[in-house]
């Protein structure tokens, strides 16, 4: 496969020659070595979707729509070599990985609809002779910035509305998931994308966001990441103006009800705070469970967790691969260590895995946690990581106002059998997305994003496309 960046329709080696390792979580092994760029290279990436921008804008929406539709198919059909690209780079198993894929294809067909219902307004004039016509027009170059912990969906997911609305695009993936981005290029180049519609950088993040961030060609930014890099982001973009869509940093609660069906708020948890180990900004963080059933709600939870198989995500079985590298696995455990020792009960798991098919690779334990209180760093940090930290609750009261006790606002769970209850704690919880007895929310007809600190604007569903949309007003007289 191809290991370069892809600028103005052309594979393209950084100028400087330098290339960058891609490593294995599973093994510490060099996957393979990917062009290196930066500032220059973004500049360069960014003046052919300038040129482009005249010419895809004013394409028909049908001309639009065909050329996603077409992505979309050789998308799925490329599905499991994209897969494992994945799952040698990021980690995550491969039936997983899959899934990620065709779930991300999604995005594409979705848009590719949505791009022909852009629609304007006629608004009643205050004359005989006056029209006032109101057009929803491309905003023009998005940069799109993409995180490692979904490496095909995040960047189909920014893509397909942009390219819907008619906007050009100068994409930026994480450096530990860089193949990914280049196999999804390949298959948009064999799809028929125009020259300098939809460009790749790769390289130093810091100088290639500089040349996002300054560059007046650039008119918005699209991020999905850290809560710290996302107000950088927000206020470096203040300077020039440009539109911002944040999808930053979650804390999700999950609360289970006394009235809750106990073994489907278990299923969904399993689902929900396993999934890519814990590496996901929607998975529960902060898991309350009413008193009355505390106890049994953690035994039957730690049967499940226990029973999870652990490993390389190319092997037959595996359900969770390893995390992401070093450092998330040192931040994992350090919150681990810090609520033990501040008297939460260790139910199971609790440190890395260690064994010969463990040895080289990033592997930490699937871990359950009680009584943990807000003292503690795992009740106010995101994991990101295998670690259930459980906490009870006594009054419906205190489980929402303990859930809301965060600056994050991205998603949160409840399970409940009580309609009242149901209508009561989804108004007061302060979050975008809420799934009550359920724990699955990325659906690509459905809104995407959050409340408070975890980001501006939403991705998803038929509000996905008005971020790159500006408005454009006219005053008619004959």
């Amino acid at each position: 496969m191809e290991t370069r960046m892809y600028i103005d329709g052309a594979w393209t080696e950084a100028k400087s020659g330098l290339r960058c390792a891609v490593t294995n979580p599973a093994n510490g092994e060099t996957v393979a070595e990917v062009a290196y760029g930066g500032r220059e290279e973004a500049r360069e990436a960014i003046a052919a979707a300038h040129r482009a921008f005249g010419t895809w804008s004013r394409t028909s929406a049908d001309e639009r729509a065909e050329l996603l539709r077409t992505m979309h198919r050789l998308v799925v059909e490329n599905a499991d070599r994209l897969a494992r690209i994945m799952t040698l780079e990021q980690g995550k198993p491969f039936e997983e990985a899959k899934g990620e894929v065709v779930w991300g294809a999604d995005f594409l067909q979705w848009y590719a609809e949505e791009s022909r219902r852009v629609y304007g307004e006629i608004v009643p004039p205050s004359k005989e002779t006056q029209r006032i016509l109101v057009h929803r027009v491309p905003v023009g170059v998005v940069a799109a910035i993409t995180p490692w912990n979904f490496p095909s969906s995040m960047i189909t997911r920014k893509l397909a509305p942009a390219l819907a609305a008619g906007c050009t695009v100068v994409v930026k993936p994480a450096p530990e998931t860089p193949l990914s981005a280049i196999a999804l290029f390949e298959v948009f180049e064999q799809a028929g994308l125009p020259k300098g519609v939809a460009n790749l950088v790769l390289g130093e993040a810091e100088a290639i966001g500089r040349e996002f961030l300054e560059n007046p060609l650039v008119q918005k930014i699209s991020f999905t990441g850290s809560t710290a890099v996302g107000k950088y982001l927000l206020e470096q973009s203040a300077k020039q103006v440009k539109k911002v869509s944040l999808e930053l940093g979650g804390h999700a609660p999950f609360i289970v009800f006394e009235d809750a069906d106990v073994d489907r708020a278990i299923e969904g948890l399993m689902i929900n705070k396993f999934q890519n180990g814990g590496q996901t900004c929607i998975c529960a963080n902060r898991i309350f469970v009413h008193e009355s059933i505390a106890d049994d709600f953690a035994r039957a939870l730690v049967s499940r967790v226990q029973s999870l198989k652990v490993g390389s995500g190319m092997e037959p079985g595996v359900q969770m691969g390893p995390l992401i590298h070093e450092q998330a696995l040192d931040k994992v455990h350090r919150h681990v260590v810090d609520a033990v020792s501040k008297g939460a009960r260790l139910w199971c798991g609790g440190d890395r895995l260690k064994g010969d098919s463990y040895q080289s690779g990033c592997f930490y334990a699937p871990t359950v946690l009680s009584g943990v209180t807000s003292e503690m760093q795992i009740f106010h940090e995101e994991t990101f990581g295998p670690v259930a930290p459980l906490i009870p609750f006594s009054t419906e009261e205190e489980a929402i106002r303990l859930a809301n006790d965060t600056p994050y606002g991205l998603a949160a769970y409840f399970y409940t059998r009580d309609l009242a209850r149901t209508m009561r704690v989804a108004d007061r919880l302060e979050y975008g997305m809420i799934g009550i007895n359920e724990s699955v929310l990325g659906y690509v007809q459905a809104p995407f994003g959050g409340m408070k600190q975890s980001g501006i604007g939403r991705e998803g569903g038929r509000q996905g496309i008005d971020d790159f949309l500006e408005i454009k007003y006219l005053n008619v007289n004959f």
